[in-house]
């Protein structure tokens, strides 16, 4: 019996990880095809800076080559599908404002799909601008310590145009504008630099949590968001 469990247990978790990466592998499917929407069409990642840094994230979640093709010619040619990209803004409980990026096929599908998870956990929809304002749209790159000394990192933040830093035992996080982000497609190949730029919204005033409670409540309804395939990442404000 005891060896029936244990097969059972490996056989869910495989199941939960293959779950997970499908997930994983649809969501980055849809940012891939939206850089090509985005960008007339434009296939070729050496002219769609968007499109590069879409199959930077596949690679490295390790996507298969077929499934990238598939996602670039859904967004051109006679396959090309209706994608747009969503911005919705929105509170969780406790005060906490939330920036919530999506891509969808079915706008109305979207808004419904968050509004029930955010009711369900405690927190509401709210209109354009009533939280944006809280937020400093961006550009991010995490750079391990160990692998890019401060020369390559000065370097970033003179040419990127950086306005923030940010340091932990393990990391480097530089914050830029977004219209540089093209610039760092040349800085990667010049200093070899293997992480990619992502899409940022930097919280320019922030809500105190102090109970563990309040914090999981937040998170709760953060996670139910980013389980959606529409979701891509939700941006808060709490610390």
């Amino acid at each position: 019996m005891s060896g029936h469990s244990k097969w059972s247990n490996i056989k869910r978790k495989k199941e939960a990880n293959d779950k997970v990466k499908s997930k994983q592998f649809t969501k980055i499917s849809r940012l891939i095809t939206m850089s090509v929407l985005e960008n007339n069409g434009v296939t070729n990642p050496d002219n769609n800076f968007k499109l590069r840094l879409a199959i930077d994230q596949a690679h490295q979640a390790n996507m298969p080559k077929d499934s990238i093709v598939r996602a670039i010619e859904k967004g051109s040619g006679d396959n090309k599908i209706n994608l747009k990209e969503m911005i919705y803004e929105a509170y969780a409980p406790h005060g906490v404002a939330l920036i919530i990026y999506a891509t969808t096929d079915n706008s109305n599908r979207t808004s419904s799909e968050i509004k029930t998870k955010l009711e369900r956990g405690g927190g509401k929809l709210v209109s354009q601008g009533a939280v944006s304002y809280l937020f400093r749209r961006c550009a991010m790159i995490m750079l391990d310590k160990t692998k890019y000394n401060d020369t390559i990192t000065l370097s970033l933040v003179e040419k990127l145009g950086a306005f923030d830093i940010k340091e932990d035992e393990i990391n480097t996080i530089i914050y830029f504008p977004f219209m540089n982000i093209h610039k760092f497609n040349d800085l990667q190949v010049i200093y070899q630099i293997k992480t990619t730029a992502d899409l940022y919204y930097q919280p320019l005033t922030t809500v105190f949590l102090d109970k563990s409670e309040d914090i999981n409540s937040v998170v709760d309804v953060i996670s139910s968001l980013e389980e959606l395939d529409d979701v891509h990442i939700v941006f808060a404000n709490y610390v």
